[in-house]
């Protein structure tokens, strides 16, 4: 009898936790279709991508662990569900600073996804130098038997801020002594540099965005319409008054 209910314990603990990591991997599903719609949309419609590169992850189960031991939680389904809330998470690469925010706020305008916090450390970059923007948020997900809203954390980054930081998360990466002051500053003042590269990079694209706009305009009035359009413009419209017929 009690190897029975030991072994039933360990069949729902089974199905407690394939159950708790599949919500978070649909929820990864249910974003980057989202994603990828938007993608698909800009692409047809708008002919520009702001979005460059697209990457999922679910945290690992020890990553799990260390982060319920580093934030001293109830080591159970339910406090890890609810105060753990980067277990899923989507990383965006955008080409500059504004499309991040434009990525955002198409986001943020879904019905379905409840924005629970944003972390701007583009405005605020961490102490570091780190640069990002962070939304987390809640997304339903529909199972057999129930609906469920999963946590999910959305990082939005430029290529240069990205480059960043997954170079100084090598650098530091199994590090776990004191880093000399000197690197932490060489990182923070190559964060600074980054940070300037962008606004010349978004600098650059909204003069050639002018260029071009201005381009567009002059051949289209270089089309042939635009110049029959001018030539009827021109022409007299000072008829004599007995060329036209009054109306009855």
């Amino acid at each position: 009898m009690k190897n029975e209910l030991e072994a039933n314990t360990l069949q729902n603990l089974q199905t407690d936790l394939t159950r708790f990591f599949l919500v978070y991997k649909f929820a990864l599903q249910e974003i980057e279709t989202k994603i990828n719609i938007l993608q698909e949309e800009f692409k047809l419609i708008h002919e520009y991508n702001p979005i460059e590169h697209l990457s999922t992850r679910i945290k690992s189960p020890k990553s799990i662990l260390l982060k319920v031991k580093k934030k001293n939680l109830e080591p159970s389904i339910e406090s890890i569900r609810e105060n753990i809330r980067d277990i899923a998470g989507v990383r965006i690469t955008c080409s500059f600073v504004e499309d991040i925010y434009k990525v955002s706020a198409m986001l943020q305008a879904q019905n379905d996804i409840e924005v629970v916090e944003i972390k701007d450390y583009i405005a605020n970059p961490k102490r570091n130098g780190y640069q990002s923007l962070h939304l987390i948020i809640k997304i339903p997900i529909f199972m057999s038997d129930r609906m469920e809203k999963v946590y999910a954390e959305i990082q939005i980054r430029t290529i240069a801020m990205d480059f960043w930081a997954s170079l100084e998360h090598k650098i530091y990466y199994k590090y776990n002594k004191e880093v000399p002051e000197h690197i932490r500053s060489d990182l923070k003042e190559a964060a600074t540099q980054v940070a300037e590269l962008d606004r010349k990079m978004e600098r650059l694209n909204k003069e050639i965005n002018i260029l071009k706009a201005n381009e567009a305009e002059s051949s289209l009035l270089d089309a042939p319409i635009a110049k029959l359009a001018q030539y009827i413009y021109q022409l007299p419209f000072d008829y004599p008054s007995e060329a036209v017929d009054d109306e009855d």
